[in-house]
């Protein structure tokens, strides 16, 4: 099974090499933009970390070499608040292509900055409802990638929880409120509730800082209740505190 550094690479290089197999031209020094989250966080998040390393290896595995056939322009924002102002420098850079793994509200970012330099994400939990592309039978627009189709998967993961844990009966659940394809999610998730007879507790965050003070607020509020936690496929509210 493909990985997804994999994927995004082979999706990324196949951008590069049409214009060279459609004008018949000889092999030239591309340049890549990549949105990134800062040092910083990726020395407190090695799976992400990781991650960043396994793109230009895969590049590497399928001919595309950095400082020799390609040059990877990489630019670090510390939040969601940064986004728009580094898409907007590397869109200035004027790359032949855009990538980023970071989650809606960056890839969003970016395609907000430019409607022809063709991006490329790594993954979506909804890219319709996060507004990224028209529909997934007919995308348009300049945003290409992987999505996990994951608004269904929010009351799948309550059902889960209370099979594991039947006596639950409030459940607290972590989504990312700066990332409109969440609110699909979340609705769905409150649906499933009602059916399980379970007391939702809705905890916005915006960041990995937001989670801890949350549940240590909820856990204060409603002492001796059975709870559970629910988190959506998100980027940032999974990413610390499992």
């Amino acid at each position: 099974m493909i990985s997804r550094p994999e994927f995004i690479a082979i999706l990324t290089g196949g951008l590069l090499a049409a214009p060279l197999a459609a004008e018949g031209q000889q092999a030239a020094t591309h340049r890549i933009g990549l949105l990134a989250q800062t040092p910083g966080a990726l020395a407190k998040d090695p799976a992400t970390r990781e991650l960043l390393q396994a793109f230009p290896d895969g590049l590497r595995s399928h001919g595309w070499i950095e400082n020799q056939n390609i040059i990877i322009e990489t630019r670090y924002a510390d939040g969601p608040e940064r986004y728009p102002a580094v898409a907007s420098e590397l869109v200035a850079l004027r790359p032949d292509v855009l990538v980023t793994g970071l989650s809606e509200p960056a890839i969003l970012a970016l395609k907000n900055a430019t409607t022809t330099i063709p991006i490329v994400m790594l993954v979506s939990a909804d890219p319709v409802g996060a507004g990224l592309v028209a529909s997934l039978s007919r995308p348009d627009g300049n945003v290409t990638g992987m999505s996990i189709l994951a608004a269904e998967m929010g009351g799948k993961r309550l059902e889960i929880l209370k099979q594991a844990v039947p006596r639950v009966a409030r459940v607290a659940v972590l989504w990312n409120a700066a990332n409109q394809g969440k609110s699909d999610e979340f609705r769905d998730t409150q649906a499933t509730a009602v059916a399980l007879k379970v007391t939702l507790k809705s905890i916005k965050v915006q960041g990995n800082h937001d989670i801890g003070s949350c549940l240590v607020d909820d856990r204060q509020r409603s002492p001796g209740c059975h709870r559970g936690v629910c988190g959506s496929a998100d980027g940032n509210p999974s990413s610390t505190h499992r």
